[in-house]
């Protein structure tokens, strides 16, 4: 037991020496949107898609010479505006119409959980990565139509605290010197949760309602 143990350690050791981690800076601007999972009776639109920043910190851990787990920490904001427009006749014939137009900004912090494929040089100090995965999202701060507090009440309160996206994408990376990369690439972010915290499902009276984030960012940054 001993002797596996000391083997196990030694791998465990030998492994950590020989893996590379590269941290960087990152900027992302987002172009963000919403998508609806409801009845077209509500009639729910996209308004417009909205521009939305995102920064953080990004770590690539390299447990092969192409192959690495990419994971960080990033700032970003999500929403775009949306409205929705629904007549309710009751028993009796009459009817209410329930309609709004919301411009909706949620700003998260991210922990991506990624698998990244670097290519061979395709050119002089220059290669191609490809990335697939996913992240976890931690809501901490939301507004709408550039509002915190509507009616006596915050409107954070209207989307969930956690989030879970997929993300895809791909990029080049250009070596400068002996440690430092410069990289641009392309994310396409696609919610997979619901984000809407029963506002709109109570408000137009159907459980079945949901809203989702969706966006493609720009990725810029640097690594050491």
């Amino acid at each position: 037991m001993k002797k596996l143990t000391l083997l196990l350690l030694f791998l465990g050791f030998g492994y950590g020496a020989s893996a590379q981690i590269e941290i960087g800076l990152m900027v992302s601007p987002t172009i963000s949107s919403n998508r609806f999972i409801a009845e077209d009776k509500y009639n729910f639109e996209r308004e417009s898609n909205k521009l939305r920043l995102g920064v953080g910190v990004i770590a690539d851990y390299f447990f092969a010479q192409n192959y690495a787990f990419s994971t960080g920490l990033v700032y970003r904001s999500k929403g775009s505006e949306i409205s929705y427009n629904y007549t309710r006749i009751d028993n009796g014939g009459t009817s209410t119409t329930i309609a709004g137009q919301d411009d909706i900004a949620i700003q998260y912090i991210e922990l991506p959980l990624t698998l990244k494929l670097f290519t061979n040089e395709i050119a002089p100090a220059t290669i191609l990565y490809f990335q697939v995965g996913g992240s976890l999202n931690t809501k901490v701060a939301a507004k709408v139509n550039d509002k915190k507090v509507i009616d006596s009440e915050k409107t954070a309160k209207r989307f969930n605290v956690f989030e879970a996206d997929v993300m895809l994408g791909g990029g080049t990376e250009f070596q400068f010197g002996e440690s430092t990369k410069l990289f641009a690439g392309l994310t396409y972010h696609r919610g997979l949760s619901d984000i809407d915290n029963k506002y709109y499902s109570e408000k137009l009276g159907d459980k079945n309602i949901s809203l989702k984030n969706n966006g493609v960012s720009i990725d810029v940054g640097v690594k050491f």
